[in-house]
């Protein structure tokens, strides 16, 4: 593990007593604080009134019950959160997620990695996050409608866009953005279309939004490959997750030329050596809503593709060229990345936010493999999601091709800047140290301006 400068040490030791029990968030201010040595040492202004200790502290903290009866007329109890965590740059911005792992911590530290993304887009968006242990996976589409009215109902107070711009994240998509915003519709009285974005195309979505996480990251890793020479032609490629940033990283990725071989869910992960067939993944994802292991039945007996379950191994035990671990947060660990470094891996995109366990992240560098922090590689999504506000606040709506030329124009440009910062620092081709250090400064410089708040 990277010392952390001796300036900064005592900031950590704060943030380990007044979040106790919250790894996911220690992990996270850790793996920032371990950049900005550089930056304290160059510019020792960033030390005063408390700057960095600020920057660690969520500005706001929203904990609500949220009570919904299923289909069955049971009555549940669910948690909900919104940790509205910087607003320097502009609204809080970030997804909200529904899963049974979510809990205050996991929020603080998506909260925390959002408020540097965000910066690094270059876009005037804060960092936010939100959501609540609610288990979307068997309900029924009039289950999910109440639970998500009963959330919005609560959570509506503390939106607007000028204030809070929430949008999808693991669980909740389209069909679950729609009965949010209909609550908050109904709730308000207002036709408020920039309060969430990831909308549906016919009440103020953008074209290219369901596609954007996924493009950004290869968009990004296709950018770090290019400043060696090489390209995704020709590559093969292991992309974990089945959801939609996995879904369009594959389909973005083969676009490039590259051969993507393997491919997940929480059950498992399938193989196909001849190429993942994109069509039937998103048939059984998308439409079906399967598991992934229903690829390998399809395909049936000499169809080329099998099924591993998660019991029998790792997707990473899989050989690649480039990973693009697109699933959930530490789901790459140490000995994951050894077996990748073994198996000639040389770069890795980070898809999901904070995927790679801090040992699996030293060892990538240790070895020369080009690293990709969700920070800056998966940028992609809230970039486009604060274009969708963009369109809103001009009643406008743009082609799919113009999004996209702009999403890879802002990818390329977070590219570069990560690049630039880590040789202006002393640390080059460190896209760690240089995603988390360009992020901080953008943050920072706004919050000295406005004085001691």
């Amino acid at each position: 593990m990277t010392q952390i400068d001796d300036k900064l040490a005592g900031i950590y030791d704060g943030v380990i007593r007044r979040n106790a029990g919250e790894a996911e968030f220690h992990q996270a201010v850790r793996e920032v604080l371990e950049s900005l040595g550089r930056v304290v040492a160059k510019h020792p202004q960033y030390l005063d009134k408390a700057l960095i200790e600020r920057i660690c502290e969520p500005e706001r903290q929203i904990i609500f019950r949220v009570p919904w009866m299923d289909d069955a007329n049971k009555v549940h109890i669910n948690r909900g959160f919104r940790v509205q965590f910087n607003s320097s740059m502009g609204p809080y911005k970030g997804g909200l997620r529904f899963h049974p792992s979510v809990n205050v911590g996991i929020i603080k530290f998506l909260g925390f990695e959002q408020t540097f993304k965000n910066a690094l887009t270059g876009l005037p968006i804060g960092g936010g996050k939100g959501g609540s242990d609610f288990d979307p996976k068997g309900r029924s589409d009039a289950e999910i409608m109440r639970f998500c009215q009963s959330f919005m109902t609560e959570l509506y107070r503390h939106l607007g866009e000028y204030t809070d711009v929430p949008a999808g994240d693991i669980g909740v998509g389209a069909r679950e953005i729609g009965f949010m915003f209909g609550q908050y519709k109904r709730l308000t009285n207002r036709y408020e279309a920039g309060v969430l974005t990831g909308k549906g195309l016919f009440y103020g979505g953008s074209l290219a939004r369901k596609e954007a996480t996924g493009y950004g990251n290869t968009y990004f890793t296709r950018a770090m490959l290019q400043t060696g020479g090489d390209d995704f032609d020709g590559k093969t490629v292991v992309v974990s997750g089945s959801g939609n940033v996995a879904i369009y990283t594959i389909e973005k990725v083969q676009e490039f030329g590259g051969k993507v071989v393997a491919c997940s869910d929480s059950s498992g992960y399938i193989v196909d050596e001849a190429g993942i067939d994109l069509a039937l993944v998103k048939e059984i994802k998308e439409v079906r809503r399967e598991r992934i292991s229903e690829y390998a039945r399809l395909k049936g007996e000499g169809g080329g593709a099998y099924f591993v379950r998660t019991c029998d191994g790792t997707i990473w035990d899989v050989p690649c060229n480039v990973a693009m671990p697109s699933a959930t947060q530490n789901e790459l660990t140490g000995k994951d990345a050894k077996t990748l470094i073994d198996n000639g891996v040389i770069a890795v995109g980070e898809g999901a936010n904070m995927p790679c366990t801090s040992e699996a992240i030293r060892l990538f560098q240790q070895a020369g493999v080009k690293f990709g922090p969700g920070k800056a590689a998966n940028a992609g999504g809230v970039a486009t999601s604060a274009l969708e506000m963009q369109q809103n606040a001009s009643r406008d709506r743009w082609t799919f091709e113009k999004t996209e030329a702009k999403l890879a124009e802002i990818m390329r440009d977070i590219h570069d800047s990560c690049h630039a910062t880590a040789d202006e620092f002393g640390a080059p081709g460190d896209y760690v140290s240089g995603a988390n250090i360009a992020g901080f400064i953008r943050v920072a410089e706004p919050m000295l301006a406005f004085g001691l708040i």
